[in-house]
Order: structure tokens, then sequence, then C-alpha cells
């Protein structure tokens, strides 16, 4: 018997400089997979293995696969490494492949805004990659700095805003709530 399949995904950017963007797109994953929807997630810039949802994923939701396609270390935007660029590019091959081979009902793109806002892959080929997606795919974009291109192609646009943060009294990024 065949699986249940959207029968529109749409296209949803979750953008802007308060926190939650992920946690965001991580909720989304959870309510499709509590439907029976498969839900892949792919995490550009981010390579630490101690990201909580990675350990979730992993422990309790065998319908949630998370790919990570970075370093642990900070991208600098000025100068990233050949190996920041390389396995961002992966990344977004990576992403095109998901799409196109039509397994997973949900694609989460995380940090793809920031990836293309560093010069780490291209608008085009990530225009194109939207403009292709089949139908039933719900595509799901994140992070600051979300280009005008994207914006006009999105069904839905949440920006994030800052009104407070721990962080700016000097709190550091706090084991099960950043990260």
């Amino acid at each position: 018997m065949p699986r249940k399949r959207m029968t529109k995904g749409m296209l949803q950017v979750y953008t802007g400089n308060g926190k939650g963007k992920t946690t965001a797109a991580l909720g989304l994953a959870v309510r499709a997979i509590g439907h029976g929807y498969k839900v892949f997630m792919l995490q550009f810039m981010k390579g630490s293995k101690d990201y909580g949802e990675l350990q979730a994923a992993e422990k309790y939701l065998p319908n949630l696969i998370i790919v990570q396609s970075g370093l642990e270390t900070f991208v600098c935007k000025e100068n990233p490494s050949r190996t920041d660029i390389e396995l961002a590019r992966q990344g977004l091959e990576t992403a095109k492949k998901v799409i196109r081979e039509e397994h997973y009902d949900m694609v989460i793109l995380d940090e793809i805004n920031v990836a293309l806002d560093f010069n780490l892959i291209d608008l085009t080929e990530v225009v194109d990659m939207i403009k292709n997606k089949p139908n039933h795919v719900e595509l799901v974009l994140t992070g600051r700095y979300v280009p005008a291109k994207i914006v006009e192609l999105a069904d839905l646009v949440t920006e994030v805003s800052l009104v407070k943060h721990p962080y700016y009294k000097g709190v550091s990024a706090r084991k099960g709530i950043e990260y």
C-alpha cells in the first residue's frame, strides 16, 4: 500500500535576527512525522554532533533524517575556507538529490539563507531547485539574510525578531536550549 503524501507542498521560510528559526523548522518536522510523513533536514554550516536534534532524531524519530554539511567551527564570511565552500556545495547537491528522489515529504534546509549570504552556494541553483521541486514536497528554508528572490517565491515567510537575548548579558549557548 502506498504511503500518504502531501497533496500540495509549499515553500516556507524562517528568517530574521531572533532565536528560533531552526527550532520552528524542527517543530514542523515533528508535526509532519506525527501525521506519517518522512522528513529530511540538511544543516548547512553545521558540523558538531552535539546538537540535541541529532541525538533526538537518532534515538526517537526514525522518520527524521538529519545530515550536516559543515565544519564544527564558525565560517568567516569575509574569508571562508575551501572546505567551508566545498561542504556547502556538497550539501546543496545532496539537497537537490533528496528533493528529486521524492522519498521525503518535507525537506528542511537549515541555515541555507546564511550559506547564500556568505556566497558559499549559488542563488541561481537554489532558485532552480525551488522551482523544480515536486508538487508534494514541503520545502522549509531557515537562516538570516533571506534573498529577496526567495521571499518572492515563498508561500510563507516568517521573520523572527530579536527583542532580548541572554547572550548579551554574557550567557553562553546552553545545551538543550540553543543546541
